[in-house]
């Protein structure tokens, strides 16, 4: 029997993406790499810097899902309180990891200060998650995987996660481009192609009118058969076209 794919879930944590001075980029930058990997992401959460939310919704999150990839909240002011919470959800310690003191003290020498010294605490039982771009480490417990908010330090962070994956059978994806029509004239018949297929994913992302005044949807089918993929693509574009309706797939 087939091994399911893994699923994930990303935890965003920090009060500058919920008040909106912070424009978040890293969930994009993580379903790209996980989808990639064959791991499904299946829940994204936001929240603040408040510990009860953060524990309660990373305990929800780890019970529920193979990973969880947390962004934000691991620096060296009194607001970066992340490794705390995390802590705090796996009940252990958070003492200073001697291999993140010593990242540390090379890297700041005479300015290293208390402040920075905060970023060497790790949850017992954790290991290091190698930051080539500051150096100050995230870290792995459990399924959790806890990295930094700033998206270049996260991104780099990734290529040290990566190797600790189960990964899946990868996703294709496949889309047909329909102009000149909007999503209610292709609803039936996209409609009838998913129930034919239910291995697969359809799905319609209209576009509106733009300088070109072009009107119309893209029609995405995802799925890990390729095979089966590309007959079901087929198949739809040939529906659409006994209703007069020209589909063009897309490079």
């Amino acid at each position: 029997m087939t091994q399911p794919s893994p699923t994930a879930a990303v935890l965003i944590i920090g009060d500058e993406i919920l008040s909106g001075r912070t424009a978040d980029t890293n969930l994009n930058t993580i379903a790209r790499f996980v989808t990639a990997l064959g791991i499904d992401l299946k829940e994204a959460r936001v929240v603040g810097d408040v510990p009860a939310q953060i524990i309660d919704a990373l305990n929800t999150l780890r019970a529920a899902h193979d990973y969880v990839f947390t962004t934000g909240g691991i620096g060296p002011t009194h607001d970066d309180i992340t490794a705390d919470c995390v802590a705090q959800a796996f009940g252990v310690a958070l003492p200073e990891h001697p291999e993140a003191l010593a990242i540390l003290a090379r890297r700041y020498g005479d300015d290293f200060n208390a402040a920075r010294r905060r970023m060497a605490r790790i949850p017992e039982g954790g290991t290091l998650i190698a930051n080539p771009v500051t150096d100050a480490p995230g870290f792995q417990i459990g399924n959790v995987f806890v990295m930094a908010g700033v998206p270049k330090i996260m991104t780099a962070m990734l290529e040290d996660v990566a190797p600790r994956l189960r990964t899946g059978a990868v996703v294709h994806s496949r889309t047909l481009r329909v102009t000149g029509v909007g999503e209610g004239a292709i609803a039936e018949t996209l409609g009838a192609a998913a129930r034919a297929e239910r291995q697969l994913s359809f799905g319609s992302y209209p576009f509106g009118a733009g300088s070109d005044g072009e009107v119309g949807t893209n029609l995405v089918v995802r799925g890990r058969d390729a095979a089966l993929l590309d007959a079901a693509v087929a198949s739809l574009s040939d529906a659409l076209g006994e209703r007069g309706v020209t589909a063009t797939l897309q490079p």
